[in-house]
This record gives C-alpha cells, structure tokens and sequence, in this order.
C-alpha cells in the first residue's frame, strides 16, 4: 500500500525533539569528561540531525533541498567542532547559509521562479484558477503580480532576518574554544535558543506575507476567504447544512 505525502510528513513537534532538543541536551550536560567527552559528545549530537535528515530523504523519495541544507550546516558545524576551527568562523557559517538562501529567492524571482508562489500562492492552499479567473475579470492581473514580486521581497527578508539573529547569537552566546566541552555546552545552548529567538519569529513573518497575499487578493478580486483558501468553502457550506439540520 502506498503511503500518502500527508501520511509520510513527520510531525513538527517530534522534527523538534530530534533536531533541537536532543541534541542540546547532549552537548549541554554529556559533553565534559566525566561523560562522552567533547568530540564524541558533539559526534553524538550531530548524529540525531544528521540521522533525522537522511531520513526524510529516503522517506520523501525525492529531492528534498531543505533536509540537504539542513545535513551541510550540521556537518559544516561539526567540522569547526571537530577540527577546532576558531569558534568565530561558527558564526559566519550560521549567518551564510540564510543569506545564501534569501539571496536565492531574489535570483529565482528575477529569473521568473517567485519561491513565493510556489510556497504560499499555491492550488494545496489556495483556489489559484478561481482567483486567476477573478483578476482577469476585473483587470487587476497585473497589480497582483506587483504585489507578489513585494511578497518575495518580505520572504527573502525573513532570511536576511534570520541571518542577522544567528550570527549574533552565535557571537554572543559561543565564545570558548572550539572542541572543548565548554564550546559544546554553549553551542547546545545555541540550537536550543534558536527556536524561540530565531524559528518562531520567522515563523510569524511567514504568516504575515501569507495575510499580506489573501489581503491583496481579497482587494483586487473581492473574493471571500472562504472563496480563496481551498476547502474553506466545503467547511462552510457543510456547517451551514449542519446548521440547518438541527
């Protein structure tokens, strides 16, 4: 029996647990020489993200750049560990990768590739036909492809955003010598920081260019939410007769 794309997607709660809790917890308390030690606490930590993204390859069965990324920065990470590369070059590596990123979601927007649309102005999400239909109709096309081109702006920005915060929290919080346990236990504390100060803003300004698109939409086409979010509208019309019934 095959197994739907929905069914094989891991839950965001344990992606969390392997990629950011255990492994801070392991750098953070079994990192000193009573313990694992430094190399082989940090070989140890690693293993979980790495492990959890080879993972989702095979699972997805197909190209999955973000699990890709994901792998090269941890591995990029073990490397400076490792090698006891100085610690600072840590910080250039977290700020690179999504300033790399939102450089390439300027490139792919001027070569006519809006990562934009294919994230969030998408048929999984939105009744992209019937708002096409709607645009067309009322001569605003062209202004909404203007106003999509400013949301891949604000998308490219969330990483500009995210390479700012890593590499200040990486010069702030991993100050010691790299391939020492106190290196390991500052670079746990990191991973664990980066979720609240990093992923859950990014997260929030995600949610913001996605109500900037609907906005548009719903101004240059009048349409409903219910008209635009795919199966909102059988959501409604199926409370409606539950409604009625009773």
């Amino acid at each position: 029996m095959q197994v739907s794309e929905e069914e094989s997607k891991p839950s965001p709660f344990l992606d969390l647990i392997i990629s950011i809790i255990v492994p801070s917890v392991i750098l953070m308390k079994f990192s000193d020489e009573d313990s694992l030690g430094p190399t082989m606490g940090l070989i140890v930590a690693l293993a979980f993200p790495i492990g959890w993204g080879l993972y989702e390859l095979v699972q997805n069965r197909r190209r999955n750049y973000v699990a890709l990324l994901g792998i090269v920065s941890v591995l990029l990470t073990g490397g400076i560990g490792l090698l006891k590369i100085d610690a600072q070059w840590l910080a250039v590596k977290e700020a690179a990768i999504p300033l790399i990123l939102g450089i390439g979601v300027l490139v792919a927007n001027k070569l006519g590739f809006p990562l934009v649309r294919k994230l969030l102005f998408n048929p999984k999400l939105m009744n992209v036909d019937r708002i096409e239909d709607a645009l067309q109709k009322k001569n605003t096309k062209a202004e909404f492809e203007k106003k999509l081109d400013h949301a891949n702006f604000y998308f490219a920005g969330t990483f500009l955003f995210s390479a700012i915060m890593n590499y200040a929290l990486a010069k702030i919080i991993v100050t010691s010598e790299s391939g020492t346990s106190e290196f390991n236990a500052e670079l746990g504390k990191m991973t664990l920081l980066s979720y609240p100060v990093i992923a859950i803003p990014s997260t929030i300004m995600m949610l913001a260019i996605f109500y900037f698109i609907w906005r548009t939409v719903n101004r240059l086409t009048g349409l409903t939410l219910e008209q635009v979010m795919v199966g909102a509208e059988e959501d409604e019309d199926k409370k409606t007769e539950s409604q009625n019934q009773s």
